[in-house]
């Protein structure tokens, strides 16, 4: 089979094509025919940083496809189902940059017959981080799902990209108030066909004046693309009992949270995100929840869902990466099959 791998550590060109044996599941595992690949900003930093093992690294934590084998103790009715992949390379040697991986088997969802297997290969990271962002504050319900968020507002910061794509699509699916930021006015009909309520360009417009326009008691929960460009502005608007959910650092700095005082007044949340290493708990509800909106019919992408989509073949794996690492806006997938 072909298959993307990297022995070393660094820029792009150390991904490579080469033919490998189709891998046999072990038991617990089941193997994927893979239809897409999703290349997500976590994949070029652990290319980056994570040293690969012995026999190199297939890189990419998110996928779709086929289940086409089962190891010992998984229930054969699998064989033949369409699904999505998340978390498929954190700690293994198996992504999904390749045309067969080999993954626990809780970690395939199935797809069902409708949802194109695009979809499936551009859920794993972007949006069981933003559910998780969505259901931290103690404010909210830590499920989501039609009504959920009835009466609440959020705001995503950055709301043009993957997960902030993805959180809008959530919380409008759970029927919140969204208002989003974003830098151009391109971003800004991306992020208004996601279906952001409100957008706030935050070169030329005054975010704490706008969100407080929309909502003068302030957010129930905050989507934070970058603390430390963003914590003065989240604590002004950060509601009682609210949360600001840190999923990424773009400005690369350290942070101080201002208005300590403000915050312990509103009894504010101020948590870190990173999917890997959350409550098993929180992995589990976010996954059924994500599904459910997929079967719902509320999960979209392309330009008409603020997700422009970028496919390359397996073979251009490492375009694919440095698209990614140079910070095109939508979404960058592999077509394996191609």
């Amino acid at each position: 089979m072909r298959a993307i791998s990297y022995s070393r550590n660094g820029d792009p060109d150390v991904l490579e094509l080469s033919d490998r044996p189709v891998p046999e599941p072990a038991p617990g595992e089941v193997r994927v025919r893979i239809a897409f690949s999703g290349v997500n900003p976590t994949d070029w930093k652990r290319r980056r940083t994570a040293e690969p093992g012995p026999d190199g690294q297939v890189p990419n934590q998110d996928g779709s496809g086929t289940v086409e084998a089962v190891g010992q103790g998984v229930d054969p009715v699998l064989v033949g189902e369409r699904v999505w992949i998340w978390e498929a390379a954190f700690q293994r040697p198996w992504g999904t940059a390749a045309e067969y991986t080999v993954v626990p088997a809780r970690h395939v969802v199935l797809l069902g017959a409708q949802p194109p297997f695009e979809i499936g290969a551009a859920l794993g990271v972007p949006f069981l981080t933003a559910h998780r962002c969505l259901t931290l504050a103690e404010s909210l319900p830590d499920r989501l799902g039609p009504g959920a968020l009835t009466g609440h507002t959020v705001l995503v910061q950055g709301g043009a990209g993957a997960v902030g794509n993805a959180a809008i699509q959530l919380a409008r699916w759970a029927d919140a108030t969204v208002i989003t930021t974003v830098s151009s006015p391109r971003k800004a009909q991306l992020a208004a066909a996601a279906g952001a309520d409100h957008v706030v360009n935050y070169r030329d417009q005054d975010v704490v004046a706008e969100v407080h326009k929309v909502s003068p008691k302030g957010v129930d929960a905050i989507v934070e693309v970058s603390g430390p460009a963003n914590a003065a502005v989240d604590a002004q608007v950060i509601a009682l009992h609210g949360a600001v959910a840190m999923y990424a650092d773009d400005a690369g700095s350290e942070m101080t949270i201002p208005g300590f005082r403000q915050q312990m007044m509103a009894n504010a949340r101020w948590q870190f995100v990173l999917l890997y290493t959350e409550p098993e708990r929180a992995k589990v509800l976010g996954i059924e929840d994500v599904n459910a909106a997929v079967q719902d019919g509320a999960v979209r992408i392309g330009e008409d869902a603020g997700l422009p989509v970028h496919v390359f073949p397996l073979a251009e794996t490492a375009a694919a990466h440095r698209a990614v690492e140079d910070g095109t806006v939508g979404k960058v997938l592999i077509d394996v099959t191609a």
